[in-house]
């Protein structure tokens, strides 16, 4: 199979979808993998380190779409490429269709076939090759909160753990989840005060048994978020319905409930947000602020840490890259099933519950749509 390795173009996007490790073992494999020249620049990783891993370095990313049986982004198609996406083509990436109307309008058009990481679900309800970037993700919300909250970017000059016979802020994470969990622990590590909010009361047993006794897990409603947030100097939001758009947990009324100067980190973004005040920021003007109230809510948080981000990436999604170029996708879902529930737009038909219902659109079952 030839296999498509792209640079980045979102605004501040430093990852790239593959390290040359990773192209180093589909070459191995026997499948021509053509990589767009300066694709992995921004996360440390040279063209020469490509080229000896056997990849084809190619200067024109329309020359890739043209040639390339699938295509490897790290966030979605935009719209200068739409146009260059083959009826046919798989595009394997992080598409979060349920938050772009846009985007899922313009793929249906080009009746490729759109696997999206966020979506790919195992047996057990977890997300594969979305646990790398959540727990990058989660760690990342408590450094920014934690920056945010020193008084020079505007917050509340608070330190997050504290110091000897002074209290340390007081963090509300709402989700129980990957990006929660980390969020949580890497809180507690510096030495916050935690809340962690989930209305899983089987997850809340688990978390209980597992955290550092600075966090207190606690089943999550309106009546205990209204509580909570008045208490918290910093939230983070890391609600996910996969492949459907956040929850609208936190109203513009509940902002003037909260401490000025205090800070929401909304990784929920990605699907819309989990605030009714969220909007998309980004690393270069990442923070905004509604009553007092900062808001970070940057989209791409991972793109920060670019290195990391790519060989965690990187290591998760080579299984099922290998396993689609080896055996050809109708095999690799067989051998994969949860990479079924990744499949959310097959030549024209949605084929994601929460994509359709999110835009009022037909539902297709994969199978009426792929394997006929």
């Amino acid at each position: 199979m030839i296999v498509g390795i792209l640079k980045e173009i979102k605004h501040q996007e430093n990852r790239v979808a593959m390290t040359p490790a990773g192209v180093e073992i589909l070459s191995a494999n026997g499948h021509r993998v053509l990589v767009e020249k300066g694709a992995g620049m921004a996360s440390g990783f040279e063209d020469q380190a490509y080229a000896d891993a056997g990849a084809d370095l190619i200067e024109n990313p329309a020359d890739i779409y043209a040639a390339a049986e699938m295509i490897m982004h790290v966030k979605e198609p935009q719209p200068s490429e739409y146009d260059l996406i083959r009826e046919d083509q798989i595009v394997f990436t992080y598409f979060h269709f349920a938050a772009y109307e846009e985007l899922t309008r313009a793929f249906m058009k080009t009746r490729g076939i759109a696997l999206a990481y966020e979506t790919i679900e195992d047996a057990n309800g977890k997300l594969p090759l979305l646990t790398p970037m959540s727990e990058v993700a989660g760690r990342m919300a408590v450094q920014e909160a934690a920056r945010y909250l020193e008084r020079s970017h505007g917050g509340r000059g608070i330190l997050l753990g504290g110091v000897t016979g002074v209290s340390p802020a007081t963090v509300l994470v709402l989700g129980g989840g990957i990006v929660g969990t980390n969020a949580a622990l890497m809180a507690c590590g510096l030495g916050a005060k935690v809340d962690l909010l989930d209305t899983s009361l089987e997850r809340l047993r688990y978390l209980s048994s597992i955290m550092p006794k600075n966090c207190t897990p606690l089943m999550s409603s309106p009546a205990m978020i209204r509580e909570k947030i008045c208490e918290a100097d910093a939230v983070i939001c890391a609600i996910l319905v996969p492949g459907a758009k956040a929850p609208k947990l936190i109203t513009k009324e509940m902002l003037g409930s909260m401490k000025p100067g205090s800070i929401i980190v909304d990784v929920a973004i990605d699907q819309g947000g989990c605030t009714e005040t969220s909007r998309p920021t980004t690393h270069e003007d990442p923070v905004y602020e509604v009553d007092g109230i900062l808001h970070y809510c940057v989209a791409n948080m991972p793109g920060a840490v670019p290195m990391t981000s790519t060989m965690a990436l990187t290591n998760a999604t080579l299984p099922y890259v290998l396993a689609i170029a080896n055996s050809g996708l109708l095999e690799a879902v067989r051998e994969y099933p949860e990479m079924q529930k990744g499949l959310n737009i097959v030549r024209g038909h949605v084929t994601c519950k929460g994509v359709a219902e999110a835009f009022d659109l037909d539902y297709t079952p994969v199978e009426k749509s792929f394997y006929e």
